[in-house]
């Protein structure tokens, strides 16, 4: 009998959670909403925004890869200014900053200002959304974990259900610069609760700031991405499109050299040593490299292949998200019954051929079959980012948490940006092979069997780890 009551509460604790940390993940969601809502809107109305700058629409893309370039480049910092001033100040600075730069963005006249705002938006990104997991991580029982993680992202979720529609009405029936001004009274609500709600958790205060691993780390992950972008791009000879490649991976070396002599490097490679998390990153990166380019290639084939408009395609588009906020409640459950090993082989699989489906959509579809296949794939591949961004800290330790929260959102920000280079460099790889200047159907087709062969090879390195792997976090 005292057997069953000590074991007793552990279910219910799986389900569980507190009134203070369900306030907390709200709140921060609330950050992760207006960054979802910007990325979903922008995706819908970029070859409106084309057609505004005189630009191509594929080219277009360097206003997603510019934010999410600026995103990689500063999350390095987040962990040690959260240490050192207070996550409360640095997560309502960083909103203000996100804020001050989505109105910056609405007043752009040339792409290339509109760049230089996506920017100075990135570096408020940067900061808010890791720092605001890392009050999370600090504040709930590792029990807890996975519920607070599907708890957070509901809120979250909302801003790709309501992106696409909402940036396909605005700029159909008013002007793609509102897209970015209805950030503001989101960043304003959000500056205000940090203030009065969110606690102000802060370790003890780290050593110096490493700015050598500061540049070192932005020269590799920014030298990376600007290799692949201007390469596929062409506007670059291929020789120079190598030199900014090696100059990145020499940066890299640089900052692997650098890591391991330094006592506090910004990003702590050692993190890799330890299996859940190593697995997480390494097959999640590849992971969120084919999911990445999906906000970039599905509202672009919607316009450009089936002649939609904003609005039309905005409404196809957030179908994906609606799935995924239907897997949410069940998340914890699944896992507890299948365990994170079988789930992220299993569930990452599934994920995979859901992706490559919507390649083969086509105008003849029937509406029912496209919103299908948009509806389970984003239950699939909600289901597969909760897995993995909770075994990521499985076992780590509370004094790692800053360290790791840095180096995981650093390299998950640099798959996502990859995602988006990727799927522009299948299509203009598809429109060079076929001798167009626009993308056509059969492009996309290609793009999206890219995309979706990389998300197919980041299941199987799941299979490393061990079969008990997090079964703390679900009970």
């Amino acid at each position: 009998m005292s057997e069953q009551a000590a074991t007793s509460p552990k279910p219910r604790l799986v389900h569980a959670v507190s009134r203070r940390t369900k306030l907390t993940a709200s709140i921060v969601a609330c950050a992760l909403f207006m960054q979802q809502l910007d990325g979903t809107v922008i995706a819908t109305a970029l070859p409106a925004m084309a057609r505004a700058f005189g630009a191509n629409p594929v080219g277009m893309n360097v206003a997603l890869t510019s934010y999410l370039l600026a995103l990689a480049a500063f999350i390095p910092a987040s962990g040690w200014m959260a240490d050192r001033f207070g996550t409360r100040r640095v997560f309502r600075a960083a909103i203000a900053l996100f804020t001050i730069g989505s109105i910056l963005c609405g007043r752009a006249d040339t792409l290339g200002f509109l760049v230089a705002a996506r920017v100075l938006q990135g570096m408020g990104g940067a900061m808010m959304v890791p720092v605001g997991r890392l009050v999370l991580l600090r504040s709930v029982a590792k029990n807890e974990l996975v519920a607070a993680m599907a708890w957070l992202s509901i809120p979250a979720l909302l801003g790709p259900v309501i992106g696409p529609p909402l940036g396909g009405l605005i700029v159909t029936y008013a002007s793609w610069r509102w897209i970015f001004d209805i950030n503001v009274p989101i960043g304003v609500l959000g500056i205000v609760l940090v203030t009065f709600f969110v606690e102000d958790v802060q370790e003890p205060r780290p050593g110096r700031f490493d700015w050598v691993g500061l540049v070192l780390s932005a020269a590799a992950l920014a030298g990376l991405v600007l290799a692949v972008e201007v390469g596929a791009r062409g506007l670059v000879s291929a020789g120079t499109a190598v030199a900014i490649g090696a100059g990145a991976v020499a940066a890299a070396g640089g900052y692997a050299w650098h890591a391991r002599r330094h006592p506090a490097p910004l990003l702590d490679l050692s993190l890799l040593r330890v299996p859940t998390f190593a697995v997480s990153v390494v097959s999640g990166s590849l992971y969120r490299v084919g999911i990445g380019a999906m906000p970039f290639l599905l509202p672009l084939m919607l316009q450009l292949g089936f002649g939609d408009t904003a609005a039309q395609s905005g409404m196809i588009t957030f179908a994906s998200s609606a799935g995924a906020l239907v897997m949410k409640p069940v998340a914890t459950r699944v896992l507890g019954w299948f365990g994170f090993r079988r789930t992220l082989v299993g569930n990452g699989l599934i994920a995979a051929v859901m992706i490559v489906a919507c390649g083969a959509f086509r105008p003849t579809w029937p509406a029912a079959g496209i919103y299908a296949v948009l509806l389970v794939g984003g239950f699939f591949r909600s289901l597969q980012f909760t897995a993995y961004n909770a075994i990521a800290y499985a076992d780590l330790s509370r004094a790692r948490m800053s360290a790791a929260t840095s180096l995981y959102s650093t390299l998950q920000q640099v798959s996502l940006t990859l995602g988006v280079v990727v799927g522009a460099a299948a299509l203009q790889v598809g429109m060079a092979i076929g001798g167009r200047a626009n993308p056509t159907l059969a492009d996309f087709t290609w793009a999206f069997v890219v995309v979706g062969g990389c998300c197919l090879v980041a299941a199987p390195a799941c299979l490393t780890l061990p079969r008990d792997a997090g079964h703390d976090l679900v009970g």
